[in-house]
């Protein structure tokens, strides 16, 4: 496992978060790369991929708001802005200007967003499976499924909340959440699912206006849908396919890092060059 030092520090709010960093030290190489992990996991699922970015590079891990250690529990300090306000705040408390910034499925659309609201902190932006944009009907359906998800967390509990949840979910996915299971604060998970209320982007086109050089790799379910992995692709100015998707075949953190790290090392180079 990549040995990792921990740190704390302020969201945009004044809310105490954690993060935990790897390799060189704040100024010593290239832009920094922060790592966001996707909904459910925390941001262990990304220490494998850290250890293979290499280059140099000082490697962020936050744990994002309500995941993890970063434990919030006010409903009404989960917004899409607020989290890319958060990862300003991080980039402030650790003396960095820009980075890039690597996020899986719920932590690629904060990325964007970041990208969207704060386009001189961003350098670059890599995006594994990426979220769904949704219609109005399918963002309805997701209103419920946080609502209810989030009236089972409190009543009985993160494992019991997560059963029904669990086989829908990718092989990868849903290993990922159970190994996090223990790290998950109850009461910061259900304030969490407020974040269903709140909408990162009404519609694809939105992203054309984010103008930082992009990666975008396919998903591989209905949540994460292959073809608007594509269609993202070809709206961002500064976007390009992956010529790899993520797969059944892929079920742990380990694999994660051992197919996503080549795109990403490589995509890293081209930045230098």
């Amino acid at each position: 496992m990549t040995q990792s030092t921990p740190l704390t520090y302020r969201g945009s709010d004044g809310c105490p978060l954690y993060a935990a960093t790897t390799g060189a030290g704040a100024g010593t190489g290239p832009s920094p790369v922060v790592l966001l992990h996707g909904g459910g996991p925390d941001h262990r699922s990304l220490l494998p991929l850290a250890g293979r970015i290499g280059d140099g590079h000082r490697v962020v891990l936050p744990d994002i708001r309500g995941w993890g250690a970063s434990v919030c529990a006010d409903p009404a300090r989960h917004t899409w802005s607020r989290y890319a306000d958060d990862v300003t705040a991080l980039l402030d408390h650790l003396g960095e200007e820009r980075a890039v910034l690597v996020g899986t499925g719920l932590g690629g659309t904060i990325a964007l967003r970041t990208a969207l609201e704060h386009p001189g902190r961003v350098r670059a932006v890599v995006v594994i499976s990426v979220e769904d944009i949704e219609d109005d009907e399918a963002k309805e359906a997701e209103r419920l499924f946080f609502r209810r998800f989030a009236a089972r967390v409190r009543t009985e509990g993160l494992e019991a909340a997560w059963a029904p949840v669990l086989p829908t979910l990718a092989p990868l996915i849903g290993n990922l959440v159970r190994e996090a299971i223990p790290r998950a604060d109850r009461a910061s998970v259900a304030a969490f699912c407020a974040l269903g209320e709140d909408r990162a982007f009404r519609e694809v086109a939105d992203l054309a206006a984010i103008t930082a050089p992009a990666l975008i790799v396919p998903g591989m379910d209905a949540r994460h849908p292959s073809a608007l992995a594509a269609e993202v692709a070809r709206t961002l100015p500064g976007g390009r396919l992956s010529p790899r998707a993520m797969s059944e075949e892929l079920l742990t953190a380990e694999d994660l890092g051992e197919e996503m790290g080549p795109l990403v090392r490589e995509f890293l180079s081209d930045l230098r060059r």
